[in-house]
């Protein structure tokens, strides 16, 4: 009995389509992109905010990828390769010492960073400083109009003193400084613990009390007996526009 011959297609090589193999494929595209996403985002963001250190880091795959081509000579000369290394690991450590380095200092007098009071407009805004910024506002006064050795020496254990300084005709200078508010004048009890030291402890040739509020008549009285020169809100506006003389130009009573 003879059996029929069968058929036999020719294999053309082409795969069958397959529906969840192409949806895998798509999920894992779409999946990849957004982590791409993400990180493009947040590579973004930090060198918005940290360009030094993508600089940084720049540098340092540059130089990574140049010493491991040191070692692959044979694509180019060795000894340009290692001095475009030596470049860029000069470069990176740079760039690294500048990133850390501290920020500069803000101007001071002595040892103590002082406030610069140029950008108020009027004495009035020494109102917004606190007590120790109202004494080193007050030395960069003083350093201003011409005094040297300028010193805040305000805080615990300063007798009465917070600005030292050299008047321009050599005289010492001692001052203390009362930031009050406008219900809070300056009493002749504060007026007689600054005399007690200003002279004896401090030996000022002039003595100051500078304050953003008054003084009262009491205070006035023994200032005037004591040869202290009291320089109240309108005296410091003065003092500060140029448009009045600096306290050691002043008699005792200058609160007007």
């Amino acid at each position: 009995m003879t059996m029929p011959a069968r058929r036999i297609r020719p294999r053309t090589g082409r795969r069958s389509f397959d529906l969840r193999s192409t949806a895998l494929f798509f999920v894992l595209l779409a999946l990849l992109l957004c982590v791409l996403g993400f990180a493009v985002r947040t590579l973004a963001g930090t060198a918005e905010r940290r360009p030094a250190w993508v600089a940084v880091l720049c540098l340092a795959g540059l130089a990574a990828v140049l010493a491991w081509g040191r070692r692959r000579h044979r694509l180019f000369g060795a000894r340009p390769a290692r001095r475009a290394a030596a470049a860029l690991e000069e470069g990176v450590h740079t760039a690294l010492e500048e990133w850390e380095a501290p920020v500069a200092a803000a101007p001071s007098v002595g040892d103590h960073h002082v406030a610069d009071p140029a950008g108020y407009d009027c004495a009035d805004d020494y109102d917004a400083l606190d007590a120790d910024e109202f004494e080193r506002a007050v030395a960069v006064l003083c350093e201003r109009d011409g005094c040297t050795g300028v010193e805040v020496v305000g805080g615990a254990g300063d007798l009465g003193a917070d600005v030292l300084a050299v008047a321009p005709d050599g005289r010492r200078v001692v001052i203390q400084c009362k930031r009050y508010g406008d219900g809070h004048r300056v009493g002749s009890q504060d007026l007689q613990r600054f005399g007690g030291t200003c002279y004896t402890v401090h030996e000022a040739d002039v003595a100051v009390l500078v304050t953003t509020s008054d003084f009262t008549a009491p205070a006035v009285e023994y200032a005037e007996q004591c040869g202290i020169v009291c320089v109240g809100r309108p005296a410091l506006r003065a003092w500060h526009d140029g448009t009045g003389p600096a306290p050691w130009l002043l008699g005792p009573d200058t609160r007007s």
